[in-house]
């Protein structure tokens, strides 16, 4: 399958471009926001001030490409590691830093934002999303969903379940599949015989597309092009990002075990925000002033949600029952007393 690529590895244009300019500002604005969090969230990780963190460093494009191609009152279904997405979707910054300390109020969006909690088990977040897509299409809006999973997810049960019954019933779901070459310590290779795992949507009678996970510009297209099929009405489209997971799986990782230090090294020169300054100073759009000041912006606006999160009263044990139902049954009214002592 042919993949779909706007900029060579330098981020020069290798055709004309389908984004704008306030577009193209936009995304590079997103992708640094993204990366600035991943990193200064690792420190924090280290200082013992956050849980595990799955590290997303150099697969921002596959994510916000995805975000920004979704309107307001879209659907975005995560798993793990989509920091960039929610956070380019609308997650307060605050929020996420409240997820990763195990803190209920952080898995709890704010009521203008469609967006379900992180799944931690591999691929479950995929038949949710496109029963979600599915009772969209029943009410008549044309709201779609946008749900990921990586390489190893398409190997799950989930995975087969949830693409049947979208193509079956033309659920308006994307899924993004990031295929960043590794399912923690198994290779790509080693998971499929296929060569690409979009040739699985052929199984399913939907679209299947190959794009350049670290060209922002060709994620961003592509996931338009699916979002305007899936608003349509004519179903779910399947996109396969090709990526590569530059940083360890998790905070608690260590890939030099698994993998060579020169493969990443590859990858290193593909960087997505390397291609997308690349791309905006041969447009002459941005210069290293700029780039300070946003660095600048960025890391206020960080310090600004890490207090915010530090001043946040510490979780009540018999929140661990509440938002499970939309209405409380017996078994947790019976829990939620007793935790709150008043069985």
């Amino acid at each position: 399958m042919d993949t779909v690529q706007y900029l060579d590895d330098a981020g020069l244009p290798l055709r004309d471009l389908p984004l704008s300019t306030p577009e193209l500002l936009m995304g590079y604005r997103a992708l640094r926001r993204a990366r600035h969090f991943d990193e200064r969230v690792i420190i924090l990780q280290r200082q013992g001030r956050l849980g595990v963190f799955p590290p997303f460093r150099g697969q921002e494009a596959a994510q916000v490409g995805v975000a920004l191609a979704l309107r307001k009152s879209d659907w975005l279904v995560p798993s793990y590691r989509e920091t960039a997405a929610a956070m380019t979707f609308g997650m307060p910054l605050t929020n996420l830093i409240l997820n990763w300390r195990a803190d209920p109020a952080g898995w709890r969006a704010p009521d203008d934002i469609n967006m379900i909690q992180f799944y931690i088990p591999i691929a479950t977040q995929i038949p949710q999303a496109t029963g979600i897509a599915h009772a969209e299409r029943l009410k008549g809006s044309d709201n779609i969903v946008a749900t990921f999973v990586g390489d190893g997810g398409t190997s799950e049960g989930d995975f087969h379940e949830g693409l049947n019954f979208a193509a079956v019933f033309d659920a308006p779901v994307i899924f993004m599949v990031q295929n960043n070459g590794w399912a923690i310590s198994v290779p790509t290779h080693k998971q499929m015989k296929v060569q690409r795992i979009a040739l699985k949507a052929q199984g399913y009678g939907i679209p299947g597309v190959v794009v350049d996970g670290n060209d922002l510009v060709a994620v961003w297209s592509v996931a338009k092009e699916a979002a305007e099929r899936a608003r349509r009405g004519d179903g779910p489209t399947l996109i396969e990002a090709i990526t590569y997971r530059i940083a360890p799986h998790t905070s608690s990782d260590d890939p030099s075990r698994y993998r060579g230090e020169e493969e990443s090294a590859v990858w290193e020169k593909r960087d997505p925000i390397l291609r997308m300054r690349g791309l905006l100073e041969h447009l002459k759009l941005w210069d290293e002033a700029q780039d300070k000041e946003l660095s600048e912006e960025l890391e206020g606006e960080f310090l600004a949600a890490v207090e915010e999160a530090d001043q946040a009263p510490e979780p009540k044990p018999w929140e661990i029952v509440e938002q499970v139902y939309a209405k409380m049954g017996a078994d947790q009214k019976v829990a939620w007393e007793y935790l709150r002592g008043e069985a």
